[in-house]
């Protein structure tokens, strides 16, 4: 009896496939045609214009304007907040996934939560609450006074809304994929003698490493084109707290058009070079996963 059940399924999977893949010819069209229209309204055309403006005026003043002084400064303040805030959300998503994957404890739903929350706060509250609390006025504005340090207004005020805004990205991308690999392994590999560090690198990590990669390429692109979180802590001083981002802004306000495409234009090919590294990386998953199904069936 079980035997017909399973049958009966197998034929029915196959008529739902079927049905799901032969629609008539005119409704593959449409959706097609619908994806490349919205596609060529929201992407293709918005980023031909990009490179078209900046280059309107020819390579010289395209040069000139992301050769600039000003232009370098936020250049040189996008890499530094970019490059501080991803290791440390790399180490905080490794961590967190680690724990919320492998362990059950108290609160469990609670920093999954946490971790959630920058996809749900506006960046500009977040800007807001640091200006609260490390502002002149702020809670720990008169200590920070009297110390002579700064934090709004000033490179560590821009690196922690970076890290704000960005810390879910890894996280989020390692916790289904360990949640989905069980303990197994590591459970192994512990009873086999192995350390923790040994456990991490030998076993944990090549198993979510095209995982990790990803969650980092995704946190890097965000923390590059970050613009709200970054513009209320920032002060838009020029050539000081200005990011690429802010930078474009001001330019742009001042109807210096050619210098803010041509700004624009280096977000924006950091933006097409992240979805290449983006792209390489799923293929490269997919193999990977492809691969092993493979090595499974032999």
């Amino acid at each position: 009896m079980s035997a017909i059940v399973s049958q009966y399924t197998k034929y029915n999977h196959r008529v739902a496939q079927s049905r799901a893949t032969s629609e008539a010819l005119w409704v593959r069209y449409t959706l097609i045609f619908i994806t490349l229209l919205f596609l060529s309204l929201f992407l293709f055309i918005p980023l031909a214009a990009v490179f078209t403006e900046a280059l309107r005026r020819g390579i010289d003043t395209y040069f000139a304007a992301i050769t600039e002084a000003d232009a370098l400064a936020a250049i040189k303040l996008t890499l530094i907040a970019t490059g501080i805030a991803v290791p440390l959300n790399l180490i905080f998503g490794v961590a967190a996934a680690w724990a919320i994957a492998k362990f059950e404890f108290k609160g469990k739903s609670f920093l999954i939560t946490l971790i959630d929350l920058p996809f749900a706060v506006s960046p500009v509250i977040a800007g807001l609450i640091y200006v609260l609390i490390f502002g002149l006025q702020g809670w720990l504005g008169g200590w920070l006074s009297e110390h002579d340090f700064k934090v709004v207004f000033a490179i560590p005020g821009i690196v922690l809304a970076t890290i704000f805004v960005t810390f879910p990205f890894v996280a989020r991308e390692l916790i289904p994929l360990m949640q989905a690999q069980g303990k197994e392994e590591e459970e192994a590999a512990l009873v086999l003698g192995a350390s923790g560090w040994q456990m991490f690198w030998r076993v944990t990590l090549p198993n979510i490493k095209w995982g990790l990669l990803y969650g980092v390429i995704l946190c890097n692109a965000r923390a590059m084109g970050e613009f709200g979180a970054v513009s209320v802590v920032s002060g838009h001083i020029r050539g000081l707290t200005n990011t690429m981002p802010l930078h474009v802004e001001i330019l742009y306000n001042e109807y210096n058009y050619a210098a803010a495409f041509a700004v624009a234009s280096l977000l924006a090919l950091l933006a097409l070079l992240t979805l290449a590294l983006k792209s390489y990386v799923e293929w490269q998953s997919a193999k990977n996963a492809a691969d092993l199904e493979n090595e499974t069936k032999e």
